[in-house]
């Protein structure tokens, strides 16, 4: 079996999930059912702030928050929501997408450009 790269990798996860431009998710920021998921570390996101109502879900922990069933579930994610996953450019956030997706999430989208298309694109920055 031979190795896959991380950028076949993304490039498959963009492949299968819903990728939305930076100036299309900035118009869904507080909509009704909209969840943004910031799966940044924490340390990115004290450095450069998050989108306004964003939950943080680091992408090392997003298996476990996702599922239903673990004591670390966040509520905040549900399959009744639209889930639209950021990162800080577009790659992490891609996997996490294809994984919620994987995980039985219908409604996921993730933002090419990441942290830094939205906020060029006007996205309200918090925490900064």
């Amino acid at each position: 079996m031979s190795i896959r790269s991380s950028k076949q990798m993304v490039a498959d996860a963009d492949a299968a999930v819903d990728t939305l431009r930076p100036e299309d998710a900035v118009r869904l920021v507080g909509a009704d059912n909209t969840v943004f998921v910031d799966v940044r570390e924490a340390a990115e996101r004290q450095k450069s702030g998050t989108i306004s109502g964003a939950v943080h879900v680091p992408r090392g922990f997003l298996e476990f928050i996702a599922d239903p069933a673990s004591e670390r579930h966040m509520p905040e994610l549900s399959n009744d929501k639209r889930l639209v996953v950021f990162c800080a450019s577009g790659a992490r956030s891609a996997l996490a997408a294809k994984t919620l997706k994987e995980m039985g999430y219908r409604n996921v989208a993730h933002v090419k450009g990441g942290f830094g298309g939205l906020a060029q694109a006007g996205g309200p920055v918090a925490g900064v």
